[in-house]
């Protein structure tokens, strides 16, 4: 119902006919979208994280990048208590992963449309955006890790792979959400 102003006869009120009425399905607002969709995919993307990371060679199985810019990150701005026992230390990892992918998903939410093709390849293009964005751009130039291009090959074709599983499920739950 929405109300009209005055007329001659008092109030107008005007009915409006529910969504179901009118053929059309409310989508979620497309960052809550995203954002929901990227965080639902750092699920699986993390799986493909520790799965292939048991593959590499047992002197590449440090730390993986996220928990790797965690404690970066906490050191850089002094909350060095966050982070200092072993707890605390994956506890920060995992709050600050799926963060980092409700985020990541907010933004694909904003630009979703602008990509080409079928919604997995769109989320597989952008998930290529953000491990080129992230690896390649501003955790290098902030400090927070070496280039990609500086890292072993096989532990950035790690990333890479997640990455894929990353933003082909980003595409899908976003699209899912977004009908």
């Amino acid at each position: 119902m929405e109300y009209r102003g005055t007329g001659d006869t008092g109030p107008t009120i005007k009915y409006r006919r529910p969504w179901h009425a009118a053929g059309k399905r409310p989508g979620m607002n497309k960052v809550l979208s995203g954002s929901v969709a990227g965080l639902v995919a750092t699920a699986p993307m993390t799986a493909a994280m520790v799965m292939l990371h048991r593959q590499l060679p047992p002197h590449q199985r440090h730390p993986l990048p996220p928990r790797e810019v965690t404690v970066r990150t906490a050191a850089s701005v002094g909350a060095h208590e966050a982070v200092d026992t072993e707890e605390k230390r994956e506890s920060a990892t995992w709050v600050s992963h799926f963060g980092y992918g409700a985020v990541t998903g907010a933004l694909y939410g904003l630009v979703a449309n602008r990509f080409p093709g079928p919604p997995v390849a769109r989320g597989i293009l952008w998930g290529l955006t953000v491990w080129a964005g992230s690896y390649l751009g501003w955790l290098p130039l902030t400090g927070m890790r070496r280039s990609a291009i500086r890292q072993p090959p096989q532990r950035e074709a790690l990333m890479i792979a997640s990455h894929v599983v990353f933003g082909g499920a980003t595409g899908v739950v976003h699209d899912r959400l977004s009908r």
